[in-house]
């Protein structure tokens, strides 16, 4: 654990709140949630965004030293994000986007959480559906092996394509310009090769009697997760004994967690980690 990462959850543990945890995905940065986090706060929770390992601090630095974020994979940060959350004094609220979905719900099947909100979550091992648009979204990654080591930026007809398809070309270049940073590629090969691989990092654990509540929210023009793989996630997220909800989000992208439209995304998750946190 950093310093930073320790100074956060001390606060987060002074406030005697209930902890909500961010977890971003690819392509993004902690800061990314940071209009969600005070929304949380404001609601009377105690909000942190949490990092991956190595995570620069800012966009500029992320974007001027990629190299950083190379090589990270899925168990790495599961296993990362585990530890952090030990260090809270109560069992925290997690919501996740993408990737951070994904890791939401490894966490959450670990028993690691009270209520979970997984946010057009990456697929894990189980969930079978491959939408054209999915290996669209990633071909950027997937078409060259090499990137499993590297960190791969989105150029802007990319991230147009997998994030920002469903705002006008206005806002995509200024979510462009403000979020987007390179993304470690290894995730992407994990997922990909996650149902011809029994030893794999991305699997979950959907049976386990101590899986908090957890509520799937897809955006119905999402090309890079859509409707398909969410709905399938769910489905084997239904064998759990636990509560298990999805939703869909009329007319959203992928970047419906940072798009104009944010709050009412918020506002469905917050609604939900009320009924259990």
């Amino acid at each position: 654990m950093t310093t930073n990462d320790a100074q956060r959850i001390e606060r987060v543990n002074a406030t005697g709140r209930v902890p909500v945890v961010f977890v971003h995905g690819l392509w993004l940065l902690p800061s990314s949630w940071d209009r969600w986090t005070a929304h949380f706060e404001q609601a009377g929770y105690a909000p942190v965004s949490l990092s991956w390992p190595d995570d620069p601090d800012t966009v500029e630095e992320a974007n001027a030293h990629p190299e950083v974020l190379a090589g990270k994979t899925v168990g790495q940060v599961a296993d990362h994000l585990e530890a952090l959350i030990g260090g809270l004094e109560k069992k925290p609220a997690v919501i996740g986007h993408s990737f951070g979905g994904l890791l939401t719900q490894i966490l959450a099947g670990r028993g690691r959480s009270a209520v979970s909100v997984a946010i057009d979550p990456a697929p894990f091992r189980g969930v079978l559906p491959l939408p054209i648009s999915s290996l669209r979204s990633a071909a950027p990654v997937l078409g060259n092996p090499a990137n499993r080591h590297r960190a791969v930026p989105l150029t802007f007809d990319q991230f147009r394509y997998g994030f920002a398809n469903a705002v006008g070309e206005e806002e995509a270049k200024e979510l462009y310009d403000t979020f987007a940073v390179p993304a470690p590629g290894a995730p992407l090969f994990q997922a990909a090769t996650a149902n011809f691989n029994p030893w794999t990092e991305v699997k979950v654990d959907t049976e386990n009697p101590d899986r908090a509540p957890l509520l799937i929210i897809s955006g119905e023009k999402d090309h890079t997760v859509p409707w398909a793989i969410a709905n399938a996630s769910y489905k084997k997220q239904q064998h759990n004994p636990g509560v298990t909800e999805i939703t869909e989000i009329p007319g959203r992208g992928h970047a419906l967690t940072i798009d104009h439209g944010w709050q009412e995304v918020a506002d469905t998750a917050l609604e939900f980690v009320r009924r259990f946190a």
